[in-house]
C-alpha cells in the first residue's frame, strides 16, 4: 500500500494518468463499494440513540461529485451518500481557510465567537465543542484525522479520544491512515456498546496547495500524453476589476508566492487546467478513503443505526477570477458540500436547492438526533426536519468571515451575496440568481439592496458574542 500510495502521489512529479489513478486508488476501497459492498437498508434500532459518523475533507468545493453534475471526476463513494441523504445545495463555510472554519463545524458558533480566528489557534475553553457535549449524554467520542484547533495533528482534543492514524501533513499518505484507523475502531467496536460519534476527517484534496508550490516555475504541461484528459478551463475565469483591495492583494500576493517576480501570468492556460486535472484526482483519491470507511460502518454493523453527516471545512477556488486556493468569498471557496444521511432513509436522494445551509448547522443537527438541546448561544439549525419533511425554522441569511488583517464579512441571502473588507471603500454585491460567476459587481448600481444587505450584515454581526482580542 506505500507503493500504492508513493505512486499516487506522483501525479505532481511523476507521470501518472487518470487512467492510472482510477487503477491505483479504486483497486482497493473504491472496488469494495462498486461491488458487493452495498449499504444496507437503513433503520432505527428500538430504544437506542443513533450513533454518528461526521466525515470531513479538507478544500473540497460543492461542485465537486460526479452526483452533482461535474464531469470531470468520478466520485463514486460520496455519490452513494448523495444517493442515501439529502444533499443541501446552498451550504456555505464559516470562513474559507481550514482552522476557523473547522471551530464552527464543532461548536455551532461563528470563528470571532470561537477565538479561532486564524489558524493555529484553539476553540476557547468555555465553548464547549461536539465530543465534549456528546460526551456528556453518553457518547463514546473519537477523532481520527485533521483537527487544525490549534494544530492539524495533536495528540490531545478536547472531548475525544484521539486515534493516533500516523499522519504525516500530506493527504496523499495520510488519507490512507484516517480510512484504515476508522476502519479498524468500527470493526472493533461492539454493536451493544454505548452510541458514538467518530469523527472522520481527511486533508484531501488539500495537497492541491503543494501542487502548486511544486509547479510554480512550470510554464507547460510536464506529461503532455495527459492533455486530452485536462478539463477546460472555468467559465468565470475572468474577473470584474472594480474588486476590493483584499481580493486583488490576493492576487497580487499569489503572484509572488507562486511564480516569483513574473507571478500567475505566467501560467499558460494548458497549466490552468492542468492544476485543475490534479485538484480532481486528489478529490478521487479521497473518495476511495471515504469509501473504505462507508464499507466498514456496514460490515461492521453499525450502518444501520448511525446518521452520518458529510461535509468540508472550506471549497478551492479552482480558477475562477483567476484565482487558486482559498480565503476570499466568492463561490467556489464559500460553498461546500453538505450532505445528511438518516438511517431511516429520510430525505434520501435529495437536492435541496432553496434553503440556505451554515457551516454552524451540524452541531445542531447532530443534537436533535441525540436528542439533546444544543449548547447556549448555539447559532446553527437543525437539519433534520428538512430530511423528514417538516417545517422547520430556515436561516434568512448565512455569515461568513475571515479575521486579522482584513477583518472580511460575507452574507448570503435569497438572491444575492453582499461582501465588504474593514477599511476598503469598495464592497461587493452579486445577484447569484443572474450571475451565479460573480463576474459583475453590483454594488453601486444597486445601491438600495447593498445598503439593505449592509444594515443585514450589522445586524447579525451585533447578536454575535466578541471574544477580547479577536477581529
Amino acid at each position: 500500500m506505500a507503493n500504492q500510495r508513493d505512486n499516487l502521489h506522483a501525479h505532481s512529479v511523476g507521470h501518472v494518468t487518470r487512467r492510472d489513478f482510477l487503477k491505483i486508488a479504486g483497486g482497493g476501497s473504491l472496488a469494495l463499494t462498486l461491488g458487493g459492498g452495498a449499504l444496507a437498508a437503513p433503520f432505527v434500532q428500538s430504544g437506542r440513540k443513533p450513533s454518528f459518523l461526521y466525515l470531513m475533507t479538507d478544500q473540497q468545493g460543492l461542485d465537486t461529485l460526479s452526483a452533482y453534475g461535474c464531469s470531470h471526476v468520478q466520485t463514486p463513494n460520496m455519490d452513494r451518500l448523495a444517493a442515501r441523504g439529502m444533499s443541501f445545495m446552498e451550504s456555505y463555510c464559516t470562513y474559507p481557510v481550514c482552522g476557523p472554519a473547522r471551530s464552527s463545524l464543532h461548536t455551532g458558533r461563528m470563528p470571532s465567537e470561537t477565538g479561532v480566528d486564524v489558524n493555529g489557534k484553539e476553540i476557547r475553553e468555555d465553548m464547549p465543542n461536539l465530543g465534549q457535549w456528546l460526551r456528556r449524554e453518553g457518547y463514546d467520542t473519537a477523532h481520527i484525522g485533521k483537527w487544525h484547533l490549534p494544530r492539524s495533528w495533536q495528540r490531545y482534543m478536547p472531548g475525544y479520544n484521539v486515534v493516533s492514524a500516523g499522519q504525516n501533513g500530506q493527504g496523499t499518505l495520510a488519507g490512507t491512515t484516517v480510512a484504515r484507523a476508522s476502519e479498524a475502531w468500527l470493526h472493533n467496536r461492539s454493536r451493544s456498546a454505548r452510541p458514538f460519534l467518530l469523527v472522520s476527517s481527511f486533508l484531501q484534496p488539500h495537497d492541491i496547495c503543494e501542487f502548486i508550490r511544486m509547479n510554480r516555475n512550470t510554464t507547460e504541461l510536464p506529461f503532455p500524453e495527459i492533455a486530452d484528459e485536462l478539463p477546460p478551463m472555468p467559465f468565470n475565469f475572468g474577473y470584474d476589476p472594480l474588486e476590493p483591495a483584499r481580493v486583488k492583494g490576493r492576487r497580487a500576493a499569489q503572484v509572488v508566492t507562486l511564480e516569483g517576480r513574473k507571478g500567475l501570468e505566467n501560467w499558460s492556460e494548458t497549466m490552468w487546467r492542468y492544476y485543475l486535472w490534479a485538484y480532481y484526482r486528489m478529490i478521487e483519491e479521497v473518495d476511495s478513503e471515504v469509501g473504505r470507511v462507508l464499507v466498514a460502518l456496514e460490515e461492521s454493523g453499525h450502518g444501520e443505526n448511525t446518521v452520518i453527516v458529510f461535509t468540508a471545512d472550506h471549497g478551492e477556488a479552482c480558477g475562477a477570477h483567476q484565482l487558486t486556493v482559498k480565503s476570499t468569498f466568492f463561490e467556489e471557496e464559500a460553498k461546500v458540500p453538505m450532505i445528511v444521511v438518516a438511517p431511516d432513509g429520510a430525505g434520501a436522494g435529495v437536492r435541496d436547492r432553496k434553503r440556505l445551509i451554515s457551516g454552524l448547522d451540524p452541531m445542531p443537527t447532530f443534537c436533535d438526533y441525540a436528542g439533546v438541546k444544543p449548547p447556549e448561544g448555539n447559532r446553527g439549525l437543525s437539519m433534520r426536519p428538512f430530511l423528514e419533511g417538516r417545517t422547520g425554522p430556515s436561516h434568512e441569511l448565512v455569515m461568513a468571515e475571515t479575521g486579522t488583517g482584513c477583518r472580511g464579512r460575507m452574507i448570503r441571502t435569497a438572491d444575492y451575496k453582499y461582501v465588504e473588507y474593514l477599511g476598503d471603500p469598495v464592497t461587493q454585491l452579486f445577484n447569484l440568481k443572474n450571475d451565479p460567476g460573480e463576474l459583475k459587481n453590483l454594488s453601486e448600481d444597486r445601491a438600495a439592496v447593498r445598503d439593505e444587505h449592509a444594515k443585514l450584515l450589522r445586524d447579525y454581526e451585533g447578536a454575535l458574542e466578541r471574544v477580547v482580542g479577536v477581529s
